[in-house]
């Protein structure tokens, strides 16, 4: 997936009902605006590294070419980060762990099934719909050959949280018995699906359509 945020991560719009998004900046803007608003370099460094990311890829984005997107010396991003790997994990990490925030923060533990799968169907739209180029980067392009291991815990402890969710409510029989990761494939392979189908056909969902896919994706793993 290499390409630009503004061209394919961005037609994700519009979110389903409640889910209360807001149009993400242009990419021309999001790494100038971390240094522009006060942030700081290694700030804007992350921000053009994600851009590029998306854009080229982690292998045709050079180091350089983050340094002149962030307004810095190539020079500076080695003071914040040993290569190029180790800036990729650190973005990598802190996505994960602000996807994780969106979807699982406050989760109503204690609703019935049914409930927290359209809430949780919902926010990870929020979030792909309000971050299109952190979906894009986390979900739409294949990390295995660089993840070290404290990224490769990170989302061990992610999947470990959505496990839970799944064991819990399939010891409720509120869903299909057997293998939670087979359940939890089918809802995240089905999103991401319906998620590169808006992207590569050019072609934005309206609410009725999130409402399908949710319906859709519930009936799959319902007891």
């Amino acid at each position: 997936m290499t390409t630009p945020p503004d061209s394919k991560a961005s037609r994700l719009h519009p979110v389903p009902a409640g889910a209360g998004a807001q149009e993400p900046p242009s990419r021309a803007s999001q790494a100038a605006m971390a240094r522009k608003s006060g942030g700081d370099k290694r700030e804007a460094i992350m921000a053009a590294a994600l851009e590029l990311f998306v854009e080229r890829g982690f292998y045709g984005t050079a180091v350089p070419e983050i340094a002149d997107r962030a307004e810095v010396g190539a020079g500076t991003i080695y003071r914040y980060f040993e290569s190029k790997e180790a800036l990729v994990n650190e973005l990598y990490r802190e996505q994960k762990l602000s996807f994780g925030r969106v979807a699982l923060d406050d989760f109503p533990s204690t609703a019935p099934t049914r409930e927290q799968f359209r809430v949780l169907w919902t926010r990870m739209a929020r979030f792909a719909i309000e971050n299109p180029s952190s979906f894009v980067f986390l979900e739409l392009h294949h990390h295995a050959r660089y993840l070290d291991g404290q990224s490769r815990a990170v989302e061990q402890r992610m999947t470990e949280l959505f496990r839970h969710v799944v064991v819990t409510a399939q010891a409720r029989g509120e869903l299909k018995a057997g293998d939670p990761r087979v359940l939890m494939g089918l809802v995240m392979g089905g999103f991401i699906g319906v998620i590169r189908g808006c992207v590569d056909e050019d072609r934005p969902l309206d609410e009725a359509d999130w409402k399908l896919a949710e319906q859709c994706m519930w009936e799959a793993i319902r007891a």
